[in-house]
């Protein structure tokens, strides 16, 4: 080991007499759980820094075919996939994306939510930090701003600060779907909404100075800009008088 051969190499050896001053066998797998032991079993400490990938422990390998089993921070949650034709298509009101954006050393945050079809946009402060509770109580807040016959979906990344969307649900009626993990492009109306809002809400700075007041004005700008998107008109027309509200 002090010479860089792998257990496996070892082992082998050893099965081929290669080191006649040497009796007996020993398996790979013995030797790992010796490197492992970090002097516990018989060798010494350190000795996986002599390994090929420096490990401290053992990385455990699953069965082929057997699917890893993830416990994020989120539970049970409800893939985009699922996400019925009418969100997709876009022809109705009420299916909304939502994010988080994060000023500087991603100390402070603003909740961002569109809904699809109009690209209105709907923001939410988070003085009290961007954890699940916080994003929890800001979204009941901000849901309590929009009629509630509009409550139908909401996606979101796959983040931390939705640990509590099964309350969400339960107290908005909304049906809440996660996008795939690094899949920014499956909630491309947030994605690019978001990316107008940092004209107002630049990168690097503190969130936290905005007060509901600058963000009711920063939402107003926003839904009142002619969109291309939209033919030139604006988000709150769009969804002030869609044919299907």
């Amino acid at each position: 080991l002090v010479a860089r051969d792998s257990p496996m190499t070892i082992s082998i050896e050893l099965d081929h007499d290669l080191y006649p001053d040497v009796s007996g066998r020993v398996s790979h797998e013995t030797i790992y759980t010796g490197v492992y032991a970090h002097g516990t079993a018989g060798l010494a400490k350190g000795l996986h820094t002599r390994l090929h990938r420096h490990r401290r422990c053992r990385k455990h390998r699953r069965a082929p075919g057997v699917e890893p089993v993830t416990r994020g921070p989120l539970g049970e949650c409800t893939p985009i996939g699922l996400r019925p034709a009418e969100a997709e298509t876009r022809t109705r009101i009420g299916d909304f994306e939502g994010d988080l954006i994060c000023g500087s050393f991603n100390r402070s945050a603003i909740v961002t939510m569109f809904d699809r079809c109009s690209r209105k946009v709907w923001l939410a402060s988070l003085p009290e930090g961007h954890g699940a509770e916080p994003t929890l109580a800001a979204l009941l807040e901000l849901f309590e701003r929009i009629e509630e016959r509009f409550h139908r979906t909401l996606t979101w990344d796959r983040g931390s600060e939705m640990a509590h969307h099964d309350l969400l649900a339960e107290e908005t009626g909304l049906d809440i779907y996660f996008a795939e993990p690094h899949s920014p492009w499956q909630r491309g109306t947030n994605e690019n909404g978001n990316g107008l809002l940092r004209r107002y809400l630049p990168k690097g700075t503190n969130l936290g100075v905005y007060t509901e007041t600058d963000l009711r004005a920063i939402e107003t700008r926003l839904n009142t800009m002619p969109r291309r998107s939209l033919g030139w008109q604006t988000a709150q027309h769009v969804y002030d008088h869609h044919p299907l509200r």
